[in-house]
């Protein structure tokens, strides 16, 4: 079932195209970046929940590149170079009246060589022999809305790029390095594996199919602008699974109880990581 924001209210479990990035963000349900916090501490989770924060400046470049690739998105707006300080800081009134006026009319604000680089990255992933054909040709951004069967936790997720058809679902990231050989970290780090597991489980409860492919597409930040087509394998996403599952009876857990614990009381004894004796005893001459 595929639904438009404009013909029907979001309120019932289902794969919904065109809605607005703050309409999403709105609703409720548990989110990948809420199951990552959980897994950091449910503490977390509660203080973010109830101190939502606006979008950070940061977030603008990775919002317009989304917006220039999938054609959909937020609007950019250019600031003009002559309301610039001359040092090319945005410091000046005029330069600050662009801004506010902008986003009051939810446009994402860039410098002018901010977005010749939005521009360059995308072109980049277009022309991309694998990365392109990914991200053309089928859904930009469908939201879904899930309850999940053991918990009755009310779940959410957004996919940069559908194809419904072949069961493949397509992640765009801006990157400080689009290596493959480096993404395990990288992904572990930002909570990549879990986000992949929660939007299979979502995708498969929807639709009744199995679980489709979750591939990210990565490009570099910095020219040239390399770009890397990654899966995460099936051992990865089991761990991710179990960690998912975790989140979110713990979260379950914490609706019902009220309680939201951060990393518990007392003195924790911190055992040293087998890589931290292997590249010690690697270092140590005798």
């Amino acid at each position: 079932m595929t639904a438009t924001a404009e013909r029907l209210q979001i309120t019932e479990p289902g794969v919904y195209d065109g809605i607005p990035d703050e309409v999403y963000h709105a609703l409720p349900g548990l989110s990948s970046t809420g199951i990552k916090r959980m897994l950091q501490a449910p503490a977390v989770y509660r203080w973010h929940a109830d101190h939502p924060a606006p979008p950070k400046k940061t977030f603008d470049f990775g919002h317009a590149v989304h917006a220039r690739v999938l054609g959909v998105g937020l609007p950019v707006a250019v600031i003009p170079e002559d309301l610039l300080a001359a040092n090319g800081a945005t410091s000046t009134k005029a330069a600050k009246a662009f801004i506010a006026e902008a986003r009051a009319e939810g446009k994402t604000v860039l410098k002018a060589e901010e977005y010749a680089e939005v521009a360059a990255m995308a072109d980049a992933v277009l022309s991309h022999p694998d990365a392109g054909p990914l991200l053309t040709g089928a859904q930009p951004e469908v939201s879904i809305l899930w309850d999940d069967p053991l918990a009755g936790i009310r779940c959410r997720g957004r996919l940069d790029y559908w194809h419904e058809r072949a069961g493949v679902a397509v992640d765009l990231k801006s990157a400080r390095s689009a290596d493959p050989q480096r993404f395990a970290r990288h992904a572990v780090e930002y909570g990549y594996p879990e986000q992949g597991a929660h939007y299979q489980t979502g995708t498969a409860i929807l639709t009744g199919r199995a679980a489709p492919r979750f591939i990210h597409v990565l490009v570099e930040k910095e020219p040239p602008h390399l770009v890397s087509v990654v899966e995460l394998d099936s051992d990865f996403l089991a761990v991710a699974y179990d960690r998912v599952r975790y989140a979110i009876n713990l979260y379950a857990n914490c609706e019902a109880t009220g309680r939201w614990p951060g990393y518990g009381d007392g003195i924790h004894p911190i055992q040293s990581p087998a890589w931290y004796r292997a590249d010690t005893l690697d270092e140590m001459e005798f």
